[in-house]
């Protein structure tokens, strides 16, 4: 991991993004070596020029002139090439890098734990997976390569220098460690203050989106005016990051800039002097100087603006090997393979807590036989709907076991056993798709045919078909163009097409208009029938038709039964909770 502060390049870091680049040697060689030609021929230009005026201009030689004129427009010419070649592919090995860290990225965090996501802000993984690795692609096509093509350009400088006249090159040399000093304490403040930087954009891109998603609650409470004060608060904080380093460039570059005159000023005045004496040195020799000098302090400047988009770069791969290095996975080494469930199910004494020793499930044990259909109750944070997170594995389980068909779910591989049971939520979530896709979910082994046969027999076909477009119907974000009863009626046939052994209802009934009731009743009496189901409800007939009714208080079960068992029960919980919620459906 980079360091917040203090070192102003992770070498680390920089070798681990460095090996996403094998797959791609051949490229990576061959910008590194248009850097190298580049370098190369910038040299050419102010040697050609001192020729010119020693050899040409002085004598007032034509044919001369004609000859240095064309080689430097030959010169030239190669430059322009390879210039394009340069950036081209510079900017294509970023983009084949970022394509391939950003899958990875995905790739991990769908792996993640639902514990993971419920501490962690939205917002701030969508920066990690976007921006972020967009930034990194800088690395390779405005950073690396252009760093490493100046510094091979400033040492052949320097060698040529030194070579016509060391006289004129100590004094560009006496100017030269004082850029180098400026240079590197510029790298440093900028390093510190682009990971200001980034945190407030993720800061900025979290709060965004949470208003964004939430922005019905923030009108229905009339919170605009607090809200915009917020984000103005975290928008200033995001400006003050960026303006830190516009101060940093503002006085930096002006002090490259005096440097390189005084510089300048000095080749002029000492190499004008003894050309005009008839020295060693020539008047084309002082021209050059100004040119190699230029062509010196220049690549200076530009490496310290490069390394700031190098530093960006890295600050960002920072943020994302952050993610690729967390370890917050389902443990997925079980090898059981469920070709096909039975369906029943064991739950032995599971204790689990979300918070450490905050029990949420303490010592919870009952069975489903295959086939049977039980309903779990109780009051809000009884635990039920833990129950159905921990039988999917999105947690792991403190103590105890829970089994399926006699075995441990931990020895079931993951992909199997979630492929064996389908969950119905009350919070439907429905992609900015068709319905077809939010049914099949993109699955090629589904077809639409049996999409339209699913949807006929639990009900619901003439409802998809009354849609402008039908099962093409386009639902925009989450299904705002549903209501919710109808988008419960989707996530009814998602987890019906794909026949699942077990069946979830997750308080699915609970949110429905009275258009779409009945059809949601007909379909749980549909998608139930002949496999196991567990269904939390509140509405009575479901409850009423389960072979077994668990009943949970404080994370523990209570009471288990039948209906008419369980309102046997003087002063039990099922029986006063259905003396509350539904004595004016008694006899019914």
């Amino acid at each position: 991991m980079a360091e917040k502060s203090g070192k102003a390049f992770d070498f680390k870091l920089f070798r681990r993004l460095i090996g996403y680049t094998n797959p791609y040697r051949i490229t990576f060689y061959f910008v590194s070596l248009s850097a190298i030609l580049l370098s190369a021929l910038a040299i050419l230009r102010p040697l050609l020029l001192q020729q010119a005026i020693d050899k040409s201009f002085i004598p007032k030689d034509g044919e001369l002139i004609v000859y240095y004129i064309s080689l430097m427009l030959g010169v030239l010419v190669l430059e322009v090439i390879f210039q394009f070649l340069f950036i081209y592919f510079a900017n294509w090995l970023g983009q084949e890098v970022i394509r391939d860290l950003r899958v990875d990225l995905f790739d991990h965090m769908l792996g993640f734990k639902k514990q993971y996501y419920d501490k962690s802000a939205v917002g701030r993984l969508v920066t990690r997976a976007v921006s972020d690795i967009e930034t990194i692609a800088s690395i390779f096509s405005q950073g690396l390569f252009v760093i490493i093509s100046d510094l091979l350009k400033m040492f052949v400088i320097l060698c040529f220098m030194l070579y016509y006249s060391w006289q004129l090159t100590l004094i560009v040399l006496a100017v030269l460690p004082f850029i180098i000093f400026a240079t590197r304490v510029f790298q440093k403040k900028m390093k510190t203050a682009f990971e200001e930087v980034r945190t407030q954009v993720s800061n900025l891109n979290s709060f965004v989106q949470e208003r964004i998603t939430g922005m019905k609650i923030v009108q229905l409470f009339t919170r605009e005016e607090a809200e915009y004060s917020s984000f103005e608060e975290i928008n200033e904080k995001h400006k003050k990051g960026w303006i830190k380093t516009v101060w940093y460039n503002s006085i930096f570059f002006p002090i490259a800039e005096m440097s390189t005159s005084i510089t300048i000023g000095l080749i002029v005045w000492f190499g004008g002097l003894r050309a005009a004496q008839g020295d060693v040195i020539t008047l084309g020799e002082v021209i050059a100087f100004i040119e190699l000098s230029q062509m010196l302090f220049r690549p200076l400047r530009q490496i310290a603006d490069k390394f700031n988009t190098l530093q960006m770069g890295m600050v960002a791969a920072n943020r994302v090997f952050a993610v690729l290095d967390t370890d917050s996975r389902i443990d997925n080494s079980g090898v059981l393979e469920l070709t096909t469930a039975k369906g029943d199910i064991d739950f032995e004494t599971v204790r689990f807590s979300y918070v450490e020793g905050e029990e949420v499930l303490k010592g919870v044990s009952f069975s489903v036989k295959a086939g049977e259909t039980i309903a779990l109750v109780g009051a809000t944070g009884a635990g039920k709907s833990t129950i159905i997170n921990l039988l999917n594995r999105f947690y792991e389980i403190d103590s105890g076991a829970i089994l399926i068909d006699g075995e441990t779910i931990n020895k079931i591989n993951l992909t199997s056993l979630r492929s064996h049971i389908a969950v119905v939520l009350q919070d439907v979530f429905l992609f900015a798709d068709t319905i077809l896709n939010n049914i099949t979910l993109n699955n090629e082994n589904i077809t639409e045919e049996q999409v339209h046969k699913a949807a006929k027999e639990i009900g619901i076909h003439d409802f998809i078909s009354s849609l402008p477009d039908g099962y093409h119907y386009n639902v925009k974000e989450r299904g705002v163009m549903l209501s919710s009863g109808q988008r419960q009626l989707i996530s009814f046939l998602r987890a019906y097409v794909t026949n699942p052994e077990i069946l979830v209802l997750d308080e699915a009934t609970s949110s429905i208009d009275s258009h779409s009731e009945q059809l949601i009743q007909d379909a749980t009496d549909k998608i139930t029938e002949g496999r196991t189901s567990i269904v939390i409800a509140h509405r009575l007939a479901t409850i009423k038709n389960a072979d077994k009714i668990i009943v949970m208080d404080n994370g523990m079960v209570v009471e288990q039964g039948n209906h008419n068992e369980l309102l046997e029960i003087q002063d039990g919980f099922y029986k006063n909770l259905y003396d509350v919620q539904f004595s004016e459906l008694k006899g019914v």
